[in-house]
């Protein structure tokens, strides 16, 4: 059985993996950053807490480790 989603470790990590990828303003203040923690206190330093989707951008449920791979292939 495969547990993952479209690849990654669970709904949250992708999509939120999704929305700093594929929206521009959000992919060119990623770029900025070292860490997931460091684009977290980003986001929240601009009053974005969540993705279109709903997902928290601090939930517990993402895989940081994911993230900061995902973050250093930017």
């Amino acid at each position: 059985m495969n547990n993952t989603y479209n690849g990654w470790t669970n709904y949250e990590t992708w999509n939120v993996a999704l929305w700093l990828g594929n929206d521009e303003g959000l992919y060119n203040l990623v770029r900025r950053c070292d860490d997931y923690k460091e684009v977290v206190f980003a986001l929240l330093d601009c009053g974005i807490t969540e993705t279109g989707d709903g997902v928290n951008y601090n939930d517990v449920n993402i895989d940081e480790t994911e993230m900061n791979e995902f973050i250093s292939e930017l």
